[in-house]
């Protein structure tokens, strides 16, 4: 299997493909969010809404390591979770790398 950095390059290639350049992080995440909740990409959001999207994105990226559970979903189709530890991470360099590997798994799945 590649490495970490390769396997990251690959994650930007593809999302350079599909939207015509690299998105950063906080898109990234606000993306898998519209993906989670199955909304059509056109949907007007609210800034408020598109935070909630990126929380859902953490969540979801964070249940595959067991940080988060899956409990249901509300009324209007937004996921919702419950955090079952801490994530242990240290510093910003942590918590992104973290992240990241979750958004490669969660693109290679």
């Amino acid at each position: 299997m590649e490495n970490f950095e390769e396997r990251w390059i690959q994650v930007e290639f593809m999302l350079r493909e599909r939207f015509g350049k690299v998105p950063d992080m906080e898109s990234t995440l606000f993306l898998i969010g519209v993906n989670e909740l199955g909304a059509l990409p056109s949907r007007k959001f609210t800034k408020e809404q598109k935070q909630d999207l990126m929380h859902v994105a953490v969540c979801s990226l964070l249940s595959r390591r067991g940080y988060f559970e899956f409990i249901s979903r509300d009324a209007d189709g937004w996921p919702h979770y419950d955090q079952l530890k801490p994530v242990e991470t240290t510093g910003l360099q942590g918590q992104e790398r973290i992240l990241k590997e979750c958004i490669i798994e969660y693109f290679e799945a």
